[in-house]
């Protein structure tokens, strides 16, 4: 695998509550490998989004703030940078899609101008030329007839087109690094599959890195080559999308790829597995592993799984570019 472009150690990202400090992020690490695609997996509310967030340092402080680790790109620690030097970088080598294009579009300016603002910001450009690049990025991400749409707002457009302006607008400035959190949610399936293929061409013609965000492993299979899966708050598992899907070490990412149409045999009860209970309240952790009240394969295990209520594992590193979290994993990848 290529060089890391970016690689979190250790981050930590905390919020102050009434209830005391959450950890939304706790003590993640992985790499972002140059021109790869990595996808972070998990639930709602297991911290993915924190995360990439926190990478760009756009956490509100109050009540949120990074409290440990390291974010380096390209070699140069983000969090020792000033809030001028984060602003230079940000929108220029590192981007960001948004899961809600009508929620990050400005209502009141036509998507031209929001993205000849983006190019004049980081790029030399006069207004003209500025004009002139945005109706190229329209054309470039599929919207048709771009020389009109460029003078429509937002509200005007379809979601699908929404979405690929916030494609356009995070592309503006050739980033090194792409950061999409759940670019698809909001949208039909055959425009989800429109917008993938779009960012899967781009970042094969333009050589960038993309962290994908999202919690459907459908999506995972097309796009990524590496996973990382959270958890609340922690990574659970590390690994090659190929090996991941093959033999799911952890059973947080059992659960999941169980419980994924298509996976079971014709015949089989229409009923998709599910996983059992709840996320932990981030306020009252459990002593041991945080997956423990949700997990099968403790229940399995019987006595020797009273381990886990005790003991919380640690990710260790399996070999190959895989990692895990969980007491058995040697087992399981035996």
């Amino acid at each position: 695998m290529a060089e890391a472009l970016l690689s979190l150690q250790h981050l930590t990202t905390a919020f102050r509550t009434e209830r005391g400090e959450l950890r939304a992020v706790d003590d993640v690490s992985f790499d972002v490998p140059e021109g790869a695609t990595v996808a972070l997996v998990g639930e709602s509310g297991c911290g993915k989004s924190v995360t990439a967030l926190s990478i760009l340092r756009l956490i509100t402080d109050p009540p949120g703030r990074i409290v440990g680790g390291k974010l380096l790109f390209q070699g140069t620690d983000l969090l020792t940078l000033s809030e001028r030097d984060m602003r230079r970088l940000r929108g220029a080598s590192i981007s960001m899609i948004f899961q809600e294009p009508m929620s990050s579009l400005n209502p009141v300016y036509t998507v031209g101008a929001q993205l000849t603002e983006a190019l004049r910001l980081h790029l030399p450009l006069s207004r003209r030329a500025a004009k002139a690049r945005a109706v190229e990025l329209l054309g470039l991400v599929g919207i048709p007839s771009p020389a009109e749409r460029v003078d429509s707002y937002p509200h005007q457009l379809s979601g699908g087109m929404r979405q690929r302006v916030m494609i356009a607008m995070a592309l503006a400035c050739d980033p090194k690094l792409l950061l999409a959190d759940e670019p698809t949610t909001a949208l039909d399936v055959t425009i989800q599959a429109q917008i993938l293929e779009l960012v899967r061409r781009l970042q094969a013609e333009r050589k960038m890195s993309v962290l994908f965000i999202t919690h459907d492993l459908g999506v995972v299979a097309e796009v990524a080559e590496l996973v990382v899966v959270m958890y609340a708050g922690r990574v659970v598992e590390r690994a090659g999308v190929q090996a991941l899907f093959e033999r799911p070490l952890h059973p947080y990412t059992q659960g999941l790829l169980g419980s994924m149409p298509g996976r079971h045999a014709q015949g089989a009860p229409r009923r998709l597995p599910t996983i059992e209970g709840v996320v932990p309240d981030l306020a009252a952790l459990p002593a041991g592993c945080r997956f423990a009240e949700r997990c099968a394969e403790r229940v399995r295990r019987g006595v020797e799984g009273e381990r886990c209520w005790r003991e919380e594992p640690a990710l260790r590193e399996l070999g190959g570019g895989r990692a895990a979290r969980c007491h058995f994993a040697v087992e399981a990848l035996a």
